[in-house]
């Protein structure tokens, strides 16, 4: 489709595309409809990743990432939600927990961790959500008090993306209960330590390749060095992070959407009613019209951050409205793509469908909507 000519790519990026492509093709998308299955995908499949330099591509070299900006992870974000790949967890594996462990951690962390990260031989995952939190990060009763040169901590976390398979887990926790937000700290938590369990990988309305799990600990233990960055600035931390937390949640919207008017288009070309291809229908045409115009608008706006976020010139309130504006809108456009496949749009074979299920959490996950909004609001 005819469009803005997008300018934060050359040549270098569209070699990478291709390599994304064909293993997107090859590895994941025949694979993917079992992966639902089993509610995760393959550690297979991570290893591949890994080899092919595709995790930690913005870590540095030296820790065994490929060295290079975010925009290679942009184009492994938007390749991924253009072939309807929800299960892959690598997004955050490689674009919030990676830069957590880089920007914070100590040397012999990053070259513990972030090398087995690139390679796809460790996983990762982040817990912040509990069960009565939800988007109030402040609220959060996980522990982790002192004991000699312990940390023992206690709690819980849920929806944890990527938590089933995860073999390190960045776990935010309260270092001191009674100091408010300068109490909370980031913990790291291996799994197999003693007292750290996985729950139940839960069943969930999409994206139901990727696992997502609840987490316990019950008494772990692990030493102060597991501490990420200094004791009582994990809230900092969390807030410096989250702005590109939410790009990316707009980058995936953006090309998710992208790929759901070309499924659209080429289904309303073949599909007939009243003896003619129904996008010769004003209707269809009109509807699509608005979808393509959106979908225009969310991507000139989208590209637009990415180059802020390049800068390091991305704030939290325009991170905000993007995360706000896209997820609404994708939930909005992929639903008028879906009626015009007709019953087949409810089919769950046809992509579209998948689409739509994977969708809604977009508006819920990385902050409600109604915080974004909260965020915008206090700009005004």
């Amino acid at each position: 489709m005819a469009g803005i000519e997008r300018t934060l790519f050359d040549s270098d990026h569209e070699i990478f595309r291709d390599t994304v492509r064909r293993f997107i093709e090859e590895e994941i998308s025949p694979n993917h409809a079992e992966w639902e299955k089993d509610g995760k995908i393959s550690r297979e499949a991570w290893l591949k990743a890994g080899e092919l330099g595709l995790l930690c591509a913005s870590m540095p070299e030296e820790y065994g990432g490929g060295g290079v900006d975010r925009t290679f992870s942009v184009i492994l974000m938007e390749e991924l939600a253009r072939a309807g790949a929800s299960g892959p967890g690598f997004g955050l594996h490689s674009e919030i927990v990676a830069p957590y462990i880089n920007a914070y951690g100590s040397e012999g962390q990053k070259r513990y961790f972030l090398p087995k990260m690139a390679k796809g031989e460790m996983i990762g995952a982040i817990a912040m959500t509990e069960p009565g939190t939800g988007s109030d990060l402040q609220g959060v009763r996980t522990t982790a008090l002192k004991d000699g040169n312990e940390l023992v901590i206690n709690g819980s976390k849920t929806f944890i993306t990527n938590g089933n398979m995860a073999d390190v887990v960045i776990v935010v926790c309260k270092t001191d209960p009674d100091a408010g937000a300068k109490g909370t700290s980031l913990v790291l938590v291996e799994a197999g330590t003693e007292g750290f369990r996985k729950g139940r990988n839960l069943e969930k309305i999409g994206l139901k390749a990727q696992d997502t799990s609840e987490l316990f600990f019950d008494d772990v233990r692990v030493p102060m060095t597991n501490i990420l960055g200094e004791e009582g600035k994990g809230f900092i931390y969390l807030m410096q992070e989250l702005a590109w937390e939410r790009l990316q949640v707009s980058v995936g919207a953006v090309a998710n959407m992208e790929a759901a008017l070309e499924w659209t288009i080429d289904y309303t070309k073949q599909r007939e009613a009243f003896g003619e291809p129904i996008i010769n229908q004003q209707n269809t045409q009109f509807k699509l019209a608005e979808v393509k115009t959106q979908v225009t608008v969310a991507r000139t706006f989208v590209d637009k951050l990415i180059g802020l976020m390049l800068e390091d010139k991305l704030d939290a309130e325009t991170a905000a409205m993007a995360k706000w504006w896209t997820s609404d809108l994708q939930c909005k456009m992929i639903d008028e793509c879906l009626q015009l496949h007709g019953g087949y749009g409810y089919m769950w074979e046809f992509p579209i469908a998948r689409a739509w299920a994977d969708a809604r959490v977009q508006p819920i996950y990385a902050g409600t909507n109604e915080i974004m909004k909260v965020i915008i609001g206090r700009g005004l």
